[in-house]
């Protein structure tokens, strides 16, 4: 009976071709692996947000500043927090002092983390539950605890001094938390129709009052002015007065003491002319131009010759 006999050299040589490829995979994926390791030990934190390492669940580091950051890949976590202002905005009803309704209030808070307390945020709260757990509650109480304690006048003509101390409360009462209150705003204030016509009327009637105060002011101003000027030149009369009463007295006196001062204020008084009439007595003499009186006789006596000739 023949014996069959098989070649095993194309076995040995397949066998020898899926170790190569067997082994060739082998490194493939082992290099794929250590760059998944590499790329999983740095971790990219962007600007404007701050890194908190976790190692095993627990917080670790909660600084991480933007920029690459190293991580032991499976046992260590980097979560990226937003640090930059945060804008919390509600819209609600409140009641002032004098039972007005103030509608569709509109308050809007700005707001950031604390990065020192970031880590007790996020144990304790949670960053994704700082709206909800701390800001809700706390702005509409202390808003409406506020405006409450105002008339509604008072809250139309001092809103920033009200918006202010709600301000100041919520900072109070949030820091502990490790929420920053960067500002807060009343945005829109709304009553009835009846009374915001009612705060337009007494506006109006304040600015007339006003305006009648100043022109009453100016009157007044004026008045004074004029009493000012009737003074001044009282003064300046009897400054005058007395300048002249001074000069008579002077001059009685000169004259008490010198009878011919008289004679001597005339000469120094006369203007080179001599009068037209001088003398008192039955016969005064009586001065003539003697310009004229020779131009005069002159023609006469012209005109006399001609006529005896």
């Amino acid at each position: 009976m023949a014996t069959m006999k098989f070649s095993t050299s194309d076995n040995g040589n397949n066998q020898i071709d899926g170790k190569k490829i067997g082994i060739f995979a082998f490194i493939i994926a082992i290099v794929v692996l250590l760059l998944i390791v590499v790329f999983n030990c740095f971790t990219i934190v962007n600007e404007g947000f701050i890194g908190v390492k976790y190692t095993f669940g627990k917080i670790t580091q909660d600084n991480l500043t933007p920029g690459l950051n190293f991580c032991i890949p499976f046992v260590e976590e980097i979560k990226q927090v937003d640090v930059r202002e945060q804008i919390y905005s509600v819209t609600s009803d409140a009641y002032t002092s004098d039972t007005q309704t103030v509608n569709e209030l509109q308050l809007k808070l700005n707001y950031r983390y604390d990065s020192s307390k970031l880590s007790d945020i996020i144990r304790n709260i949670g960053i994704d539950n700082v709206e909800a757990k701390l800001l809700v509650q706390n702005v509409a109480k202390i808003s409406k605890n506020e405006i409450g304690k105002v008339k509604a006048e008072e809250l139309v003509q001092s809103r920033y001094e009200v918006q202010q101390k709600i301000q100041d409360n919520l900072a109070e009462s949030l820091a502990p938390s490790g929420i920053i209150v960067v500002s807060f705003a009343i945005e829109n204030l709304s009553f009835d129709d009846a009374f915001e016509s009612s705060i337009q009327a007494k506006v109006i009637a304040a600015q007339d009052a006003l305006k009648m105060e100043n022109k009453t002011k100016e009157k007044e101003e004026e008045a004074k002015q004029m009493v000012i000027a009737a003074q001044a030149k009282a003064d300046s009369t009897k400054i005058e007065a007395d300048a002249q009463a001074y000069a008579i007295e002077a001059v009685q006196k000169q004259l008490q003491n010198s009878p011919d001062y008289i004679d001597y204020l005339k000469i120094n008084n006369w203007n080179g002319e001599l009068p037209q009439i001088i003398g008192d007595g039955i016969n005064p003499f009586v001065n003539l131009d003697l310009s004229s009186s020779t131009t005069s006789g002159g023609s006469d006596n012209s005109d006399s010759g001609t006529q005896s000739e």
